[in-house]
């Protein structure tokens, strides 16, 4: 199941990325908002981040303006390694090496088929588990509960 959540500007991108979750066939659980009214963005992140770190949902999509508030407010929750991305080889990348669970893209910054691009990039690529790549995650996860990693 994919988390998926915005902010009032990127209502029109969330449909879009809705409509590709359902030509890939893909559960979904919309976390808001649903108008375009004014919002705070880090409260539908949280709600979205924590379906994610709790085993919910397996990978979350957050769409605002830039994608850098809402992720910010991701990277909040533990367990949570989201990734701003504009293009696909940054979707692809940050899969692969850094097991990125959930996806932050700017409604302001990128169209409606590039976004849906990238989520593809995203939804289908696999984590490089093992080696280097699964050494840094686990010290990301060792920075997040304050240890040093040095």
């Amino acid at each position: 199941m994919i988390a998926i959540a915005n902010d009032h500007s990127a209502l029109d991108m969330k449909k879009e990325i809705i409509a590709l979750l359902e030509e890939m066939h893909l559960e979904y659980k919309d976390f808001g908002t649903y108008t375009s009214e004014s919002c705070h963005y880090p409260i539908y992140a949280a709600r979205a981040a924590r379906a994610v770190a709790s085993g919910e949902c397996d990978r979350g999509i957050l769409l605002c303006g830039t994608g850098i508030g809402i992720s910010l407010a991701a990277n909040k929750i533990k367990g949570i390694r989201c990734a701003t991305c504009s293009e696909p080889y940054s979707a692809e990348l940050t899969r692969r090496h850094n097991d990125a669970n959930m996806l932050a893209m700017g409604a302001r910054v990128i169209g409606p088929e590039l976004a849906k691009m990238i989520t593809r990039t995203f939804l289908t690529t696999e984590f490089e588990a093992g080696g280097r790549h699964t050494e840094r995650v686990n010290m990301l996860a060792a920075l997040e509960r304050g240890e040093d990693i040095e």
